[in-house]
């Protein structure tokens, strides 16, 4: 079966979000959930030219560790190499398709030290990212349920995302003290005007609708049609990526924007975060509230106003820097972020806002610095600092993986 279709439909998911490495695998000192780590964390289904990987932790989220991360490497690897494998698909167990990577565990880590097993977190996710971003057989990611953080980063880079009626998207991170990572700020960075700052910044939840809408979902089911949808994927026999894109289309759902749609926001979104600095965002913003008189651009207020002031200073720089940047640059640079982000200079920020959200829950981080105004340039430029000689930049394999995007 030919590989060129996939490639080529991988080339045009790349250049459609324009427009709208394995080191730290062989180590598997891994970000563990709080219970013992089993091969069931991540399923296999087998079909007639297909192999589907399920995540399987419900009770989290299917949220994701660095076991996790290292067994969909190897899945991945490996039914690229088999000719009989057609296709590949991912989906999630219970209410969410993936909620992300495991911060509280990854919170504890950071808590005792224990650097090392930090790093291969972030090296295991990213490159497996690079990895799906590199593919050269068709992808299928089915988003029904909670889909956030590294959920976006393990489908978004892939062929085809379905949304359903049960989706709800969202890059939380600013709020958690951290930046949107797992190439966030490369697809982000590449929807329509300034959305991806919007995203970033304020953490907004996107249903399905939205995501079709923004380009980040490529079809869209009913949750109640999925197992249609998955009987007809079963049995296909192809890896010709244009016959399960009209499968998908046939046995999906039509849905349109709904009035209270992000689509209907668009150029206010663009008129406020187009400012170069976060204070003129929130500036900006804060005129239009008074004179639109509108829910979402009070909501929009105030979480940017709940959120980690460093974190959205980095998260913007972030994002615009993206904007320019291909997939393996993005990975590599967040992944130089999110190691100084857990670094003795800066991991009060990610510990504080785990707590506060996660943890404690009582939705009251104490941020340090605790304004915007005591962010400094100094601050920000030493997050996108390069790593020091004890601490390896991440590798990815780009002399014999080119991305497509």
């Amino acid at each position: 079966m030919p590989r060129l279709a996939a490639a080529a439909v991988a080339r045009h998911a790349g250049a459609a979000l324009r427009r709208g490495a394995l080191e730290g695998l062989r180590r598997l000192s891994s970000l563990q959930p709080s219970h013992a780590a089993s091969s069931e964390e991540v399923l296999v289904e087998g079909k007639a030219s297909a192999r589907a990987a399920v995540l399987n932790r419900p009770g989290y989220l299917n949220a994701l560790t660095t076991t996790m991360g290292a067994r969909l490497n190897k899945f991945y690897e490996s039914w690229e190499d088999n000719p009989d494998i057609g296709f590949v698909m991912m989906k999630g167990s219970g209410r969410a398709f993936c909620a992300g990577g495991d911060v509280v565990r990854l919170r504890e880590l950071v808590s005792e030290g224990k650097t090392e097993e930090c790093q291969d977190f972030f090296k295991t996710l990213y490159s497996f990212i690079y990895f799906l971003g590199t593919y050269l057989k068709p992808h299928v990611a089915i988003l029904d349920g909670v889909t956030m953080g590294g959920g976006g980063g393990v489908s978004i880079p892939g062929t085809f995302r379905i949304a359903t009626d049960r989706t709800v998207f969202a890059t939380p991170e600013v709020h958690i003290g951290f930046h949107p990572d797992a190439a966030a700020s490369f697809y982000l960075s590449h929807l329509t005007g300034h959305v991806g700052e919007y995203v970033a910044l304020t953490g907004e939840k996107l249903n399905g609708a939205d995501m079709i809408a923004l380009g980040l979902a490529t079809h869209y089911s009913m949750s109640e049609h999925l197992d249609l949808v998955d009987e007809r994927l079963a049995k296909l026999v192809t890896d010709d990526p244009s016959v399960i894109d009209s499968s998908l289309a046939q046995y999906g759902d039509m849905v349109y924007p709904d009035k209270k749609s992000i689509v209907h926001r668009l150029d206010v979104i663009d008129k406020c975060f187009s400012h170069e600095t976060v204070e003129e965002i929130v500036d900006a913003l804060e005129s239009e509230a008074a004179r639109l008189d509108e829910e979402w651009c009070t909501l929009a207020l105030k979480r940017l106003k709940e959120a980690s002031p460093l974190a959205l200073k980095v998260s913007l720089r972030s994002i615009r820097e993206g904007r320019y940047q291909t997939l393996d640059e993005c990975l590599v640079r967040e992944y130089r972020m999110s190691m100084h982000g857990i670094s003795k200079q800066f991991s009060h920020e990610f510990c504080e806002g785990v707590r506060a959200r996660l943890v404690e829950k009582d939705l009251a981080p104490k941020w340090d610095p605790p304004a915007l105004e005591y962010v400094t340039k100094d601050m920000v430029d030493a997050y996108f600092a390069p790593l020091g000689e004890f601490d390896a930049e991440l590798k990815l394999p780009t002399e014999t993986r080119e991305a497509f995007v």
